[in-house]
């Protein structure tokens, strides 16, 4: 017994130096820190890493205009020709139609139905580009290249009708701030999956979870707006407005969030992340108008809630609203595809593990 209190026998009957240090061998170690359930998750990371360098890089490194819409309102004798000289240049940059008037043609820039408008043979007696910058300052510079390159309206005078405000830099105030409360978002609804589990253990929490989602949006909402509106007068004038479309941003991007983490798990933090960074910021409009994106990126844009969210936040600072139905329905359909997805699965996943008594 007292061979064993001081360690010279094992209870065993082996020695210390039979039994060496104790201490478990390097490839014990190994297999300890490093599963094979810790290296499929860090798989998935790199790949949404490289997902993230090629979307971002994709979508920005070499930023071109297809089919921008331009307004045109020229002498009746010329208008035709002028039309289809700005709609056959190389590479389709513009897609070019005709404005009944010069009032006509500024309506069309403030509403957004179109990017810019030409007035051929101005007043001024020079040709003049009417551009709105305040809907993304790169389409204005694109276009100033592409009209120095035509010979017939080179030096073009132009005209921005709506700037953005003086402290909103390039414009881009309504894309960070979109950013901002998305990447909350989702990042409230993994918070709550890693507090108590990726998947709710019945409806009734899964409800719970998306009311304390909605509290939080409302709070983001507001947030969001005091910071773009009253701290840094970026988009001044529309706190309601801003506030409201913060709150369901930010609610919508939790809301999938959720979704996705009833169906996949842990997984779906992966999910919302190449969701809404990998593929929805980069497509959002933001640093380039949807114009200037390649196709798939420019395709995908507006069908995100990123890209409808800066749409409504930006034209609802400058352009009082315009264009902005089909902004609506994607975030409503996204916060309502949510909302459904995560009750349904809750659902079947508890009658899927109901309880069933044992027969007598």
């Amino acid at each position: 017994m007292d061979n064993e209190k001081n360690g010279q026998v094992s209870p065993d009957g082996t020695s210390p130096e039979k039994r060496g240090s104790g201490r478990p061998s390097f490839q014990k170690e190994l297999r300890d820190a490093v599963t094979p359930r810790s290296m499929i998750l860090i798989f998935g990371v790199l790949l949404l890493e490289l997902a993230f360098v090629v979307s971002f890089i994709g979508a920005f490194h070499s930023p071109k205009p297809e089919n921008l819409p331009i307004a045109v309102v020229a002498p009746e004798q010329t208008r035709a020709v002028v039309i289809a000289e700005l709609n056959s240049l190389p590479d389709k940059p513009l897609s070019a139609r005709l404005a009944a008037s010069a009032d006509d043609a500024k309506d069309m820039v403030l509403d957004r139905s179109v990017d810019a408008a030409l007035l051929v043979s101005a007043p001024a007696g020079r040709d003049e580009l009417l551009v709105a910058s305040a809907g993304g300052p790169s389409a204005v510079q694109s276009l100033q290249v592409i009209f120095e390159k035509i010979e017939r309206h080179e030096g073009v005078t132009v005209t921005d009708l709506q700037p953005p405000n003086s402290a909103d830099g390039r414009g881009l105030s309504s894309f960070y701030l979109v950013l901002g409360v998305i990447i909350g978002g989702y990042l409230a609804s993994a918070a709550l999956a890693a507090s108590y589990g990726a998947r709710p253990a019945n409806l009734r929490r899964t409800c719970i979870r998306l009311l304390a989602l909605a509290g939080l949006s409302v709070v983001s909402g507001v947030g969001g707006a005091i910071i773009v509106d009253t701290v840094f007068d970026a988009l001044p004038g529309h706190f309601a407005t801003l506030w409201g479309i913060a709150t369901l941003t930010t609610f919508t991007a939790a809301a999938a969030g959720m979704a996705f983490q009833v169906l996949l798990g842990p997984a779906g933090v992966a999910m919302s992340v190449l969701i809404f960074v990998v593929l929805g910021n980069p497509s959002a409009g933001g640093v380039y108008p949807t114009a200037l994106l390649p196709p798939f990126w420019g395709a995908i844009g507006q069908a995100l809630p990123n890209g409808a969210g800066v749409t409504l936040v930006r034209n609802y600072s400058y352009f009082g609203g315009h264009h902005t139905a089909a902004a609506w329905w994607v975030l409503c359909a996204w916060a309502a595809g949510g909302v459904l997805v995560s009750c349904i699965a809750s659902l079947l996943r508890k009658g899927k593990h109901a309880y069933a008594p044992p027969p007598s």
